[in-house]
């Protein structure tokens, strides 16, 4: 193979370092296992590297605690990369987003020159061909601007511009399965007779994977779809019918504009309106593949590209035997508090109000924990649940994600799982659980369970409530939902410890003479 069509920095053909952003969300934290298994060296830029602990993979990759708006870190992350995959972007989440996609894209094409990256690559929204820039939705037009940034940053780049992404856990395909589930008569708005070309998720993970060689004179925009273009009524209803569901009737409506459906797509489904307002206005126009030429350079192999309705089966399977490795979720809610929990009781950063429960068990460790890593989704909350329903729903009313979120897996948990509207900020397995609080309030809060006890020896479970209030309408919070606290949190700690006494026997050498 010839000089220029070798990609940079691997003349031999062997491994590429490659650096991935965006590794906590959705696409990266599949992209990294696929480069791994391609032969590839892997390094992850993250704000928070604790929420990549637990992932599979996370022992094979190198992890950098960064953030691509700051030079300093992307310089450091840079170093020593062939190919550097840029997979973050603000989805629509405020004012000022787009200033901050434009910085961090500019920021990231000036240091992966400097450092003599020979490749960069990023996944975009695929655009109408004859719609103007200013009459896009914020969110394409942003996505189409850091496209254009980074191909003019002066290293060979591939963007990949795709429209609906179907695979289990994504914020479109989670969409159109609860609009799809929970509405047999459906009133629409008019983006539903759109025409879209929707994509496997392994397609677009083959896609990715395979650019990292692109040859290194490649500096242009591909756009990527499935083998097929449907409008989104079409989607819902082969939806339906693969999965088995009665045939929908659906009503198209034209008074619904994109804000008005974003409310409806999050009074319907657990992706919240923060999230479903940009993925509603990307529908306003057509999203159809222009031209296929990324298929000289990443041959499609044998079942590829994989059609809508196996898109749809395989993603189903994967819900249904608890394998979705990432979510939509998967990536912090931005504005969510990230704070670490403050150490008290002698912590220097103001008031900090508890709640603590504790009770003995009469089971074991291993049962009591079982109840404890599966709280929330399905499964509740263990207290009040018209408590905790009106809780998720004044968080949706006022732009949160809500308590619909639910769990990536009904049994597991990881560092960085979503879960309701909490997430999982630290586990230790068979011992404790700490989850961060990111509903909208005047402050920072957490809840934290523990299982305390020797293997033969009495088993405690304990549960602190934590809340960081800021300002005075922060303490007016708190003490305005602390005489609930002993129903919701005395509650809850009374009926998980009865709930594990109830599915395990107890311990050898307790309760055996009870009668």
């Amino acid at each position: 193979m010839s000089d220029d069509t070798t990609p940079a920095g691997d003349p031999a053909g062997g491994g590429l370092t490659c650096l991935v952003t965006g590794a906590t969300g959705y696409i990266g934290g599949r992209l990294v296992p696929e480069l791994l298994d391609a032969g590839h060296r892997v390094r992850c830029l993250v704000r928070t590297p604790e929420k990549l602990r637990d992932h599979p993979w996370a022992g094979r990759a190198e992890i950098l605690r960064g953030d691509v708006t700051d030079a300093e870190s992307v310089a450091r992350a840079m170093d020593g990369v062939d190919v550097a995959y840029y997979l973050v972007h603000a989805l629509g989440t405020g004012r000022g987003f787009e200033e901050t996609d434009r910085a961090a894209a500019r920021i990231f094409g000036a240091q992966a020159r400097r450092a003599g990256v020979g490749r960069l690559v990023y996944l975009g929204g695929l655009t109408p061909a004859s719609v103007p820039g200013h009459e896009l939705s914020p969110h394409l037009r942003s996505r189409a601007e850091v496209g254009r940034i980074l191909l003019a940053s002066g290293v060979p780049t591939a963007v990949l511009r795709a429209a609906v992404i179907i695979g289990s856990g994504s914020a479109s395909f989670e969409m159109l399965r609860y609009l799809t589930e929970r509405l047999p008569v459906m009133v629409t708005p008019r983006w539903v007779h759109t025409r879209i070309q929707p994509i496997a998720v392994r397609d677009v993970l083959r896609l990715l994977t395979g650019c990292a060689r692109l040859p290194r004179e490649v500096n242009r925009a591909f756009d990527i779809g499935g083998p097929e273009v449907l409008t989104y009524l079409d989607m819902m209803r082969r939806y339906a019918s693969v999965a088995e569901l009665p045939r929908r009737l659906i009503l198209p409506v034209p008074v619904l504009t994109p804000r008005l459906s974003s409310y409806w797509v999050g009074l319907v489904t657990p992706v919240p309106a923060s999230i479903a307002r940009p993925l509603t206005e990307s529908l306003r126009h057509e999203v159809v593949c222009r031209e296929n030429d990324i298929e000289r350079y990443v041959p499609s192999p044998p079942g590829h590209p994989v059609g809508f309705d196996r898109a749809v089966r395989l993603a189903l399977q994967r819900v249904r035997d608890a394998q979705v490795t990432t979510r939509w979720s998967s990536a912090a809610v931005p504005g969510a508090p990230s704070d670490p929990l403050p150490t008290d009781p002698d912590w220097a950063g103001g008031s900090l109000y508890t709640d603590v429960r504790e009770r003995d068990a009469d089971v074991s460790r291993e049962a009591l924990w079982e109840v404890v890593e599966g709280i929330g989704g399905e499964h509740g909350w263990y207290s009040f649940p018209l408590a905790w329903a009106v809780r998720g729903w004044l968080d949706r009313l006022v732009g949160g994600v809500g308590l619909r979120r639910g769990r990536r897996d009904a049994r597991h948990l990881r560092t960085g799982d979503s879960l309701d509207f909490w997430r999982v900020e630290e586990i230790a397995h068979g011992r404790l659980l700490r989850l961060r609080a990111e509903m909208r309030l005047p402050g920072l809060a957490w809840l934290e369970m523990s299982v305390d006890g020797d293997d033969g020896g009495p088993v405690r479970y304990r549960q602190r409530a934590l809340f960081h209030p800021h300002g005075l309408l922060g303490h007016l919070y708190w003490w305005s939902v602390s005489p609930w606290h002993a129903v919701v949190f005395g509650g809850m700690a009374r009926n998980i410890v009865r709930t594990a006494e109830r599915a395990a026997p107890p311990p050898r050498g307790r309760g055996a003479d009870a009668s």
